[in-house]
Order: C-alpha cells, then structure tokens, then sequence
C-alpha cells in the first residue's frame, strides 16, 4: 500500500478511522460479509509504521477508535469520561501493532507470513481476552460476535466458541492485507485464506451438532416504555393475562420489571402467583430493589409459581462498570457528576444458579451477562437445558446496542447448544434454538407486547462446552513461544559481541608477550612428524 500520509498526525488520524471499522460489522449497520476486509487498512498502515514505536502508537490509536465506535451509544452516559476510557483500553492493542510491523513489514516472505497468520490473529485475542475482564468493561464488541446471523460461523463457534470466529476473521484480514502488500507471499496468502475457507466447510460438514430433544413453549412479555416502575408492573400485569389459554410452559418479564423486593411487598407476590394460576404457566421475573434483610440493592431472577416464589433467587454477579456502580467510586465518583452514572453501588451474587422453571432446568443471566461465553458454559455444565438473559436497553432505546445485546444470545446458543430467550423491557427481545438459529419474530423497539415461542431443546454436549477455551489457550501458547524465541535470538546476539571483546584482548595480550611479533607456526625438525 502506498502510503500518502507523511506526518505522524495524519497517521494517527488514519488510524484512528481504520480501527472504527469493524463497528460496521456489528447490528445496527449488520455488515457482516465486510468482516473479512475490515481490519486490512489497518493492517497496510501499521506495516508501513517507519520504525516499532510509530506502529505501537498507531496501533494504540486504531484500538482507541475501535472502542469509541463500538461503545459509542454510551457517550449520553458517560460523556468526555468514554474518550478517557477508549484511550485507556485502546493500549491493549500498542503491542498488536509492533508485532504486526514486526512480522509484515518490508518484503516479508512465506515464512514470515506464515507465523504472521498464527501471531497476528493471537495477538488480537490476547487484546480480546483482557478487555473481556468484568472489570474492564467485559466483552462487548469481541470480533467474532459480527458473524451471529451467519451459519458456518456458529458452527464453528460450537467448536471453539466466539474466540475462533475472532481467530480466523483476522487471519483472513491478515492474509488478504498480505495480498496486496507483500508480492513475494501472495501465493502463502491465496492458500491461507483457501484453507480458512475450506476448514469452515470440513467443520459445517463433519463437525457434531446438536441433536432435537423436545419443545417448549417460552413466553417473552416486553411492556414497552413507562413511567415509573408501578406503570411497568402493571403493563406487564396486562399483558401475561394475554397469555391466559395458549399453552405456555414459562412467561418470561425482562430485567428490572419489578422495582419492589418481593419479601417486602407480599401484595405484588400475591398478584404474580395469580398470574400464574391464570396461565398455567411459573413466572420468571426479575427484581430491581433494595432487598428485605438483606443490605444494598440487587439484580434478581425470581422464579413464581401458583403458590408464590418458588426455587431459588438468582442475583446477578457481574455488573455493569459505570452503569451499575462505579469502580474506583472515591476517585472516580465525579463521572456521576457529567453522566448518567450509578447513583449507588448494586451488590453481586455469589454463584451461577440452575433450577426447574416450566419443566426444564433453566440457567437465567441478567443484562449484559449474556456477553461472556464462560458464563452460559458454566451454566450448561451445571445441567442447564434452557439459558434466559433478562434484559433492560431503555436507556439506549435509539441507539445500536438493543440489536448488538439480542444478537449475543445467538452466539451463547451456538456455542452451548441450548436455546437461549432474551427478554427486555423495551426490546429487542429475541429467541434462539441451539444451533443459534432465530426461533420465530423479534420483538422490536417500538413494540409492547407478549409473545409465545415454540422453543426447540436440544441434547448433547458441544465440543466448546467440552473443550472450553482451547482457542484461547493455543493463541497464548503461540505468544509465548515466539517471545521466547525473540529473548534467545537477543541473548545470542549480545553474547557475540562480548565472545569477540574478549577474543581481542586475549590477543592483544599475546601480543605484548611476544613483543608484538607475529609468531607463525614452527616447521617440524629432523626426525620429527
């Protein structure tokens, strides 16, 4: 590629451009097919960096733009904070760039290309996998995840999970970058992205896929916008007495659709467990409220049969940094001060819970939880035939992130074989069958609304659940043996330079003993051999 940008500004500002990107691939915008290709100018820009440093801040400003872009639809929330945030994650990608610069940069040949299919695509999962700590923010926008509505990438996230679509999306960019820069190793990248093609269809061939094991009858009930937690109740309320004679199994309400702790408010339970006998169908719902004995506020699922709360309350456990506390709050407390920002600290459950809900055992996750693959593995481990995220996206009802949120529940159902309902207030609310196909409409933004779905369950183990991580391991592994490679190539090369110093001062003190003669070797004598 050639490069018209000479000052470090404009560069920087390139690419700052190239890493946002990949923000099309993700709903609302949905260009899945422009995955392939998204990070390639990225790529040409961070190779033709004149020295590492260049492409180690590049590098830093594209995983900055990247972060705005996908994380955009908070700055209501977070205001300038969210730029302060970028910056800072986007330095997980400052050693991606000086490895890519490493390994494409000049005329890089086969060989180099070769071990740059392998280290690039590792290095942006080391990048992926720190930004997915809780803390971090978690993994929203994990590359792999544009691919949800795609068939061959599910199946192959069944395999490896999320992290293998990530892995060989940015192998093929990697290799088709190659393409137009690197002449000599065009050959290697026709192949490479060849064989990537053909190990998606040998694994959409041979791969095991879940087998149909039953169906049920999931309600969603989505009220739509209201003004105050009493008005959501009662749209609820409303709307499940709909659902009175049409053979649901369990009613599913979003998260935060009860603001009143059920234990402190018998009333309300009394109403849930009428709707319940109404039905004939458990209520999952889910309590956003100061508990009764208990301190703080928490997150809850809540599962409420005919004769009141039954089972066992689920309290969510990993929460939202910013939205539903703020970390750091003594140093960080003024982001409540420019943004929407938690008031107050919610509490975190203690452990995963699976328990019967309409005849199946059922795992619920709340909010954003539905982001982490371990999370619905741990639940299926645990005997988990149903996965159920209870969801509230009221505060980015305009934005992309109702879309981005419905569509992980696509990858969690793919990758564990369990069909997974996403239940929100305001939408999107969506369902998925265990191969992570759509099971019948979503409900959208603008709709308030109860709907049935005929669920399919599935039985099995995927080999992700079996395997876990193993994308995840290998890419570290990989990491790890080309660093170690690099300090003994280091090492050696120091080493020689002090073998010679000494070399030439064991002659030159020969030198002085001979009185700076030169002293050739001695013929043999007479007799001698």
């Amino acid at each position: 590629m050639r490069m018209s940008l000479d000052s470090p500004w404009s560069r920087g500002a390139f690419a700052l451009g190239a890493g946002a990107l990949p923000a099309l691939t993700f709903p609302a915008p949905s260009l899945w097919w422009f995955a392939p290709f998204a990070l390639v100018p990225w790529l040409l820009l961070l190779r033709s960096a004149p020295t590492p440093r260049r492409a180690g801040l590049e590098g830093w400003a594209g995983g900055t733009g990247f972060m705005l872009a996908v994380h955009h639809w908070l700055l209501p929330n977070l205001h300038v904070f969210l730029a302060v945030l970028a910056a800072l994650l986007g330095l997980l990608w400052l050693p991606w760039g000086r490895l890519v610069r490493r390994l494409l940069h000049g005329s890089a040949g086969p060989v180099r290309l070769a071990a740059a299919l392998v280290l690039v695509p590792s290095g942006w999962l080391l990048a992926e996998l720190v930004r997915s700590w809780e803390y971090l923010g978690g993994p929203w926008g994990l590359l792999g995840a544009s691919q949800w509505q795609v068939p061959p990438a599910l199946r192959l996230a069944s395999v490896g999970g999320v992290w293998l679509v990530s892995f060989l999306l940015v192998a093929v960019n990697t290799a088709v970058a190659a393409l137009f820069a690197l002449p000599s190793a065009r050959v290697a990248a026709v192949a490479a992205v060849t064989a990537v093609a053909a190990g998606t269809g040998a694994v959409w061939t041979w791969a095991p896929a879940p087998e149909e094991d039953g169906r049920l009858r999931v309600a969603v009930v989505q009220p739509g916008g209201t003004p105050s937690p009493e008005a959501r109740f009662a749209r609820s309320e409303q709307l499940t007495r709909q659902l009175a004679g049409r053979g649901a199994d369990l009613v599913v309400w979003g998260e935060s659709s009860v603001g009143f702790d059920l234990r402190g408010y018998p009333g309300l339970e009394r109403r849930l467990a009428a709707l319940s006998r109404e039905t004939g169908a458990e209520l999952l719902v889910n309590v956003d409220a100061r508990g009764a004995g208990r301190p703080g506020i928490f997150k809850s699922s809540v599962l409420v049969g005919p004769q009141g709360v039954t089972g066992q309350r689920y309290d969510k456990m990993r929460l939202v940094p910013f939205g539903e506390y703020v970390p750091f709050r003594s140093a960080l407390g003024w982001a409540t001060s420019v943004g929407r920002a938690a008031g107050e600290d919610r509490r975190r459950g203690e452990e995963p819970v699976v328990e019967w809900a309409g005849g199946v055992r059922t795992g619920p996750l709340i909010c954003f939880e539905s982001a982490f693959p371990d999370m619905s593995r741990r639940l299926v481990q645990d005997g988990a035939r149903l996965l159920v995220a209870q969801s509230s996206t009221s505060t980015f009802q305009h934005s992309w992130a109702p879309q981005q949120h419905a569509s992980l529940a696509a990858l969690r159902s793919a990758e564990s074989w369990r069909p997974m309902v996403h239940a929100t207030l305001t939408g999107e609310s969506a369902v998925y069958g265990p191969r992570g196909e759509p099971v019948g409409e979503r409900l959208g933004t603008d709709a308030g609304a109860a709907r049935v779905y005929t669920v399919p369950l599935a039985s099995g183990t995927s080999p992700y659940v079996r395997f876990g991580d193993w994308v995840v391991y290998g890419a570290l592994g990989s990491l790890a043996l080309f660093c170690g490679a690099l300090g003994v190539r280091r090492a050696r090369r120091t080493e020689t330079p002090r073998t010679g110093a000494r070399t030439g001062a064991e002659a030159a003190r020969t030198d002085g003993a001979s009185g700076g003669r030169s002293r050739p070797f001695s013929r043999p004598g007479p007799g001698r051999s």
